[in-house]
């Protein structure tokens, strides 16, 4: 038997006016999501109450892990996604690159992911904003040092310190076209971390290569903004855990990050982005080699529906999930029975809705198929899962999909 995990991240949402009070799901024609849902159908409370909705916390415990006993912070399970170890006294921080703009007295953030930024240029923006004077003797202060990489997303780490300091930071994604003024951290490092932050502004607002992206009609990357403070967290193995050996497919640090602790790879895929343009064929040819060589369990995640509805970019969303349908699905449903019987779990991780472009921690749709029993095809949306199965904890999904 062979088991199949796929999150199709924030694909799940409320009601939208403008698909006539549908949801995405409920809106468009997804076939072979259907497929999935004649064996089971239901929902599934994938963030505890109490815990933040995020990827982080959603995706630890569809793997197992509840959030409540096992969360220290967002940044740490990206750390471990790119090799970084914390040591003791190390605090680490996710860093994205923001876009921003100053309108009147006030500095509003446009983009969470400084316009998508990329490549070379994320790279060059980091490195010589590490490099300039002014930010080095700010991040001195702290101990801080940036992973860089060549995404919007970096990974900063403070040393030294105290056991007992509490950040409080605001994920940049939850306050898209507000003052930035207005959501400075507080509590430990408070001020050192928005000079850092204003610091950054003013070394790359006139760099070059923001110059040249506002020519071409982009978004410039002009403002770091360091969130979700973690320490070291510690998973079970997962194999320990289910007796199972598996492989993790994703384009996302948190993701390897999760899969690093449980001790399950992550081999990174050529063209793997977490866009609308990733290489899904690539993905889905990974996990079915794997599954092939010996592995029992692949999980493929797809971040592209999250990153469309937090851009704000409904048409993108509906696109994005009718390719998880057509280049994801389609093809695991035609490949997978060369290798025997196999189950699916389809799922989002969480709720990304158009209404807020915020994560929310509302029950989300999901689909178990079993090749031995497929049943009649129905749908994997909001409406027809409330009729089906409830599932109260998401740790528990995962010995719902392997049978254990």
């Amino acid at each position: 038997m062979k088991y199949v995990l796929i999150i199709g991240d924030g694909m799940s949402d409320d009601p939208i006016a403008e698909l006539g009070s549908k949801t995405p799901l409920e809106y468009l024609d997804l076939p072979h999501m259907g497929i999935l849902a004649g064996s089971e159908v239901g929902r599934c409370q994938t963030v505890p109450a109490g815990v933040p909705a995020g990827s982080d916390t959603a995706i630890l415990n569809i793997f197992g892990n509840d959030p409540r006993d096992c969360y220290t912070g967002r940044s740490v399970l990206e750390a471990a996604g790119v090799d970084v170890t914390l040591q003791p006294g190390q605090v680490s921080m996710r860093v994205n690159l923001c876009a921003v703009e100053e309108i009147g007295d006030e500095l509003i953030i446009h983009s969470h992911n400084g316009g998508n930024i990329e490549g070379d240029e994320a790279e060059t923006l980091m490195n010589d904003l590490i490099a300039d004077p002014r930010f080095a003797a700010a991040a001195e202060k702290v101990q801080l040092h940036i992973h860089v990489s060549r995404t919007f997303r970096h990974i900063g780490v403070f040393g030294n310190v105290a056991a007992d300091a509490v950040f409080h930071t605001t994920e940049p994604h939850n306050v898209l076209e507000q003052d930035v003024g207005k959501h400075y951290p507080t509590g430990a490092y408070a001020d050192e971390i928005t000079q850092l932050m204003q610091v950054s502004y003013q070394v790359l607002k006139d760099h070059p290569i923001n110059q040249a992206r506002i020519a071409r009609g982009q978004l410039p990357a002009n403002m770091i903004w360091p969130w979700g403070a973690g320490r070291a967290m510690l998973l079970p193995n997962f194999q320990q855990k289910y007796g199972k050996s598996g492989v993790v497919i994703s384009a996302v640090p948190l993701v390897w990050g999760i899969a690093t602790l449980m001790g399950l790879p992550h081999p990174h895929i050529p063209g793997a982005t977490g866009d609308l343009d990733t290489n899904y064929a690539g993905k889905v040819q990974a996990a079915v080699d794997a599954l092939r060589d010996g592995a029992d369990f692949a999980a493929i995640h797809v971040e592209a529906p999250d990153e469309m509805t937090h851009a704000g970019d409904l048409p993108k969303k509906l696109e994005a999930i009718r390719l998880l349908d057509k280049e994801v699905v389609k093809p695991l449903l035609e490949k997978l029975p060369e290798l025997g019987d196999f189950r699916i779990l389809m799922l989002s991780d969480h709720k990304t809705l158009m209404s807020t472009r915020t994560h929310d921690g509302k029950p989300v749709p999901f689909a178990i198929y079993d090749s031995r029993n497929p049943g009649t095809p129905s749908r994997l949306d909001e409406t027809t899962a409330e009729k089906g199965v409830w599932v109260a904890e998401g740790r528990d999904i995962m010995g719902r999909l392997l049978e254990v």
